[in-house]
């Protein structure tokens, strides 16, 4: 099985010697719109391609507001600031899932509380959300949801569309309002999927997007806000420009702002890559049916789009029977010119963040012990 996948992926990118994981493309006005910068000498936050991203990202996505950050994390952090997460409170959000995710709600103070995923998504599972607040949590007299063993108040629920597969994120929205907690996705790696029809990131208060170099478009760094709240969008514009008042020459700050702002130059590359988007989300999806024939073939379980999703498919999966085969596959692929990646290591089990509570994690540990990640760059 080893021999024929690492066949199969190197005539899938036949010029690419190692083959990498997810590779950026770069095939259109990047270069074009990066000179535009240079010459106008625009190149921080202030420039055309910073407002035009974000009228772009709003166009496909459907959000009313995106506003565009240096990365995927200090958006996510924005987010809580301007939704109120303080310290000492606690953060629901799933034990399988990339750092940055926990990282930013560790920025606030507040506490993680880790929920079990579903193995058809690998997102958190809303079932084993409502166990944990039905048995463990109980709503005060002024309306929010408290854990009663820790007594700090739930502020926010994070889930996150792992790989680009949507979570049962209704279901999700729908418990959290059940108990008054603010629903804050995730949807770093998922530009392009759908559930029920309606874009990732617009089921919650707000949501971030992320533009990192192995993203399915990149801006090199860079992270967006999305939002339908007009107030929130506002905030979210001012602090992440250090809270500067507008003034033609005075240097007037409100409140304690952040550097959080994209500089011109990536929303450059960002603008250029939005161009190739809908080619790009083709080509990758074309390519996960080459991957899902192929691997019937061999037996062995390919990661599809869950029911009543469009997945833009950024990292290909496969889920293989136990750890020592994965540690098998890891080791073969990685050797002989293939990369390939497991999934995170929970979280609760990182040094920094042991400890916290948990659910049961039955599920996030056999995906642990069983995911990789293929290449899945789009094919030039």
């Amino acid at each position: 099985m080893y021999k024929e996948t690492i066949n199969f992926i190197k005539s899938l990118y036949p010029k690419e010697n190692p083959v990498p994981l997810h590779a950026p493309r770069f095939v259109g006005n990047e270069k074009k719109y990066l000179n535009e910068c240079i010459d106008t000498t625009y190149v921080s936050y202030v420039g055309k391609f910073v407002t035009q991203f974000e009228d772009m990202i709003c166009k496909f996505t459907g959000a009313k507001h995106a506003i565009a950050t240096a990365n995927g994390t200090l958006a996510l952090h924005t987010a809580f600031i301007l939704n109120d997460v303080r310290s000492d409170d606690e953060v629901l959000t799933q034990a399988l899932t990339f750092i940055a995710t926990v990282n930013a709600i560790s920025y606030t103070g507040a506490k993680c509380v880790f929920i079990d995923s579903e193995k058809v998504s690998m997102g958190m599972d809303p079932e084993k959300l409502e166990e944990f607040l039905s048995k463990n949590c109980v709503i005060k007299d002024d309306g929010f949801t408290y854990n009663k063993r820790t007594n700090r108040r739930i502020s926010a629920c994070v889930p996150m569309h792992v790989f680009g597969h949507p979570v049962k994120i209704d279901k999700i929205a729908s418990i959290c309002s059940k108990y008054n907690i603010t629903l804050i996705e995730d949807a770093a790696e998922s530009l392009g999927s759908y559930y029920k029809g309606k874009h990732t990131g617009l089921f919650g208060k707000m949501s971030i997007l992320s533009f990192n170099g192995n993203k399915t478009i990149t801006t090199g760094g860079g992270g967006m806000i999305l939002t339908n709240d007009d107030e929130l969008a506002k905030k979210a514009v001012h602090i992440t420009k250090t809270a500067k008042v507008p003034h033609t020459w005075e240097f007037i700050h409100d409140e304690v702002g952040y550097n959080y702002r994209m500089p011109n130059i990536n929303a450059a590359v960002g603008c250029a890559q939005m161009e190739s988007l809908d080619a790009f989300l083709k080509n990758k999806r074309a390519l996960a049916g080459k991957y899902k024939e192929f691997f019937d073939t061999l037996g062995v379980n390919f990661m599809v789009e869950p029911k009543d999703c469009v997945s833009n498919y950024w990292l290909n999966s496969v889920i293989l029977n136990s750890r020592d085969e994965r540690d098998g596959f890891l080791k073969e692929t990685n050797n002989n010119g293939v990369t390939t990646r497991p999934v995170w290591r929970l979280m609760n089990k990182l040094p920094m963040y042991k400890g916290y509570e948990t659910t049961d994690l039955g599920n996030a540990n056999w995906l642990e012990d069983r995911v990789v990640n293929i290449p899945s760059s789009v094919r030039l």
